[in-house]
């Protein structure tokens, strides 16, 4: 038997709950085939299809996807920051020449500070040697021992299903036969430099996509985060520092001695159900065994008859409209009922 008492709006409260989950891949275990974390190098001028790790994919496709999607605003400013805005402007005779005053595209943002999105897109990166090509690779051409490189990057990309939500900030640490990296919590990747006590920016992170863009850089370690110390025709010496190039990017993409952890960010929603008793409810048993008789005439015992009687509350169902049971809770205990004061429960319930 039950008794029924209908829930209003005010008795309904839905809240979140935040939970993070932690995990870490060492070794060649970022390789395994359960694991879903992928891994893609873009060359702009990689056209051919490349075996990853998880499928075949379009280089060229993979370096204009992430330049469009994150650094379209960014790639006509210097060191990774936004452009100048379109601007118009209005005529004498009241008409409007040049857009509106806006940048072209939402870039997803991690930060309202210096964003530092760098991203390569010079059509060859020549670093020295002359312009006699002596030899050809599939990633740029040996010019007398030298070499002239594409523009490339290197991209992670975590699944929807690991990081949830978000991948937590501050919680992500890739180390790899180059070195390690981290992100500062502004979607920014950062390389851990041994040389100095600070550390340089060499990509960024995209929290809410999973997405981990090493696009590398011209930035020397020793030279702090904005610009060179000092530079000679053979290369940057600056105390012995080096710079972060090609090699670094090849590593973070097609490395297998590779060390990766971070930890996702998945928000259920706990709704709360406020069921009170009043002093005035519920204050007759629906217990069968109260009524005395072999037939359950209906003839109540004494012993609940009197006014210091209280039933007690074993269970709580909740209904639908319908009035079909769609959740029990079980109380710890059975709760006796007052008739001086009211009852609240509570039946919390987790849902997505």
């Amino acid at each position: 038997m039950a008794a029924y008492k209908t829930l209003n709006s005010q008795d309904i409260i839905i809240s979140p709950l935040v939970l993070t989950k932690g995990f870490r891949y060492e070794g060649n275990q970022l390789t395994a085939s359960n694991v879903d974390v992928a891994r893609y190098l873009g060359d702009k001028f990689g056209t051919d299809q490349s075996t990853g790790f998880n499928n075949e994919y379009s280089q060229s496709s993979v370096y204009f996807s992430i330049q469009q999607l994150y650094y379209s605003n960014y790639i006509s400013s210097s060191n990774g920051e936004v452009q100048i805005a379109n601007t118009e402007s209005i005529n004498t005779d009241g008409t409007v020449t040049g857009r509106i005053a806006s940048n072209a595209f939402y870039n997803y943002p991690q930060t309202d500070l210096n964003p530092y999105k760098y991203f390569p897109t010079s059509s060859y990166a020549v670093l020295t040697g002359s312009n006699a090509a002596y030899g050809t690779s599939k990633y740029g051409q040996a010019v007398y021992g030298q070499t002239v490189v594409h523009p490339t990057i290197g991209v992670m990309s975590i699944s929807k299903a690991m990081f949830g939500d978000y991948i937590l900030p501050n919680s992500l640490l890739i180390i790899t036969d180059s070195g390690s990296y981290f992100d500062d919590g502004e979607g920014r990747l950062k390389r851990d430099c041994p040389l100095i006590t600070s550390s340089i920016y060499v990509g960024n992170v995209i929290y809410e996509h999973g997405m981990i863009i090493f696009t590398g850089g011209t930035r020397t370690e020793g030279t702090g985060e904005y610009s060179s110390y000092g530079t000679s025709e053979y290369g940057a010496g600056l105390w012995g520092g080096r710079s972060v190039g090609e090699s670094d990017i090849l590593n973070f993409v097609t490395g297998s001695n590779i060390t990766m952890s971070f930890s996702s960010s998945f928000t259920m929603y706990e709704t709360q159900y406020k069921c009170t008793i009043t002093e005035d409810d519920f204050n007759y048993s629906q217990n069968p065994s109260i009524l005395s008789g072999s037939t359950n005439s209906g003839v109540v015992y004494d012993f609940a008859t009197g006014s210091y009687f209280g039933p007690y509350v074993t269970t709580v169902g909740l209904y639908n409209n319908n009035y079909e049971l769609v959740a029990v809770g079980k109380l710890a205990q059975p709760l006796p009922t007052t008739q001086t004061t009211d009852t609240t429960i509570l039946v919390n319930i987790d849902r997505q």
